[in-house]
């Protein structure tokens, strides 16, 4: 393996728009496209292989390899301006590397096929916005997304908090400062502290993953700044869980009454096929913060609020997960069988006769 071929390979899978590139030692590399992973025709590669792609990623960002490495996130750009999010580890021993394509460009709620109601969101002068859902399903797209409408429809500072950045932004009606955590800063609660001191109207963090940075960003939305960020939970529900879970339980009566007042919004996403096989989509369920949903985080009616979304769908455009799948499902754009993979609902297909 040399410089050469690597970038090449990473150009292939830029151009070919796979979503994933990973290398690990005694297979090829292989190439996940349209959800699925596919072993390439190259050579297997060796432990000097791995070891060298590794090292030239974190020179590439003025970094050694350490030699007790664990796990480490950074990025990559190729010559040509193509970016990559990049996941090195170590595994049985020898050193491996998952790369996530990062698209060229930003782009917006219609060309990801995200529901319009994003761009009312965003227009909150501040609160907290969480976008969710597993790994892999969309989410930093999404909030890269809903930057690039405030970056086109504000004139607003716009500081971002991010392990590694992934999408760069040209500052448009918005001036944006982006921030690397473990090359421009230490980490993200550092980082949120050190925010509220650039005169921040918008702070997006990459994550939320430990209960000192959800600390950090309630208090940034409650001083009156408008805070987006992500966690790795399912739909508003576990959302809400996650974030009271995180502290001790003589705290989480409070951190529900703080909850309530500054969430402006839920958008959990999941990624699934259309009919053809052909496309990814995105199924989200968006929940928006009324007055009866802020009282069921309040007093801890958590089991309410699906309820709540569905109902608020004509008025407040909310939708739960089912309600997208079945919407799709009537339009002929997924099959039955893949809305009931996503659904975590056992009687969606009743659902669906009952709408129809």
């Amino acid at each position: 393996m040399n410089i050469k071929t690597l970038n090449q390979i990473l150009e292939i899978a830029f151009e070919k728009r796979v979503s994933d590139v990973h290398f690990e030692v005694g297979n090829p590399p292989f190439f996940r496209g349209r959800g699925q992973l596919v072993r390439s025709k190259l050579q297997n590669l060796a432990p000097e292989d791995t070891q060298f792609i590794a090292s030239c990623i974190m020179e590439h960002n003025g970094r050694t390899l350490p030699d007790a490495l664990r796990e480490i996130d950074t990025s990559y750009s190729l010559p040509n301006g193509g970016r990559f999010r990049t996941s090195i580890f170590r595994q049985r021993g020898h050193v491996g590397i998952v790369m996530r394509v990062i698209p060229p460009h930003v782009a917006n709620f219609k060309d990801l096929h995200l529901p319009p109601v994003l761009g009312e969101i965003v227009k909150a002068p501040n609160g907290l916005i969480l976008v969710t859902g597993p790994t892999g399903n969309g989410k930093s797209t999404t909030l890269a997304s809903m930057l690039r409408f405030i970056n086109e429809k504000f004139n607003y500072n716009i500081v971002t908090i991010e392990d590694p950045i992934e999408f760069l932004f040209a500052s448009k009606n918005s001036c944006i400062i982006q921030r690397e955590v473990g090359i421009d800063t230490e980490d993200f609660s550092t980082a949120l502290r050190a925010s509220l001191r650039m005169d921040p109207d918008v702070i997006m963090v990459g994550e939320m993953r430990d209960a000192e940075t959800i600390e950090s960003c309630l208090k940034a939305a409650e001083t009156g700044h408008l805070v987006l960020s992500t966690l790795h939970t399912q739909n508003a529900v576990s959302t809400i869980n996650r974030i009271v879970g995180n502290f001790p339980p003589e705290g989480q009566e409070i951190i529900r009454q703080r909850l309530a007042d500054i969430l402006v919004a839920t958008v959990s996403l999941r990624l699934i096929k259309d009919k053809s096989g052909e496309h990814i989509l995105p199924v989200v369920e968006v929940m928006r913060s009324t007055t009866t949903i802020q009282a069921c985080i309040r007093e801890g009616r958590l089991e309410e609020i699906r309820k709540h979304i569905e109902n608020g769908r004509a008025q407040y455009h909310m939708q739960s997960m089912d309600q997208h799948l079945i919407h799709l499902c009537k339009q002929k754009v997924i099959t039955l069988e893949e809305a009931k993979r996503v659904s975590n609902s056992l009687d969606l297909e009743r659902k669906l006769t009952f709408t129809s």
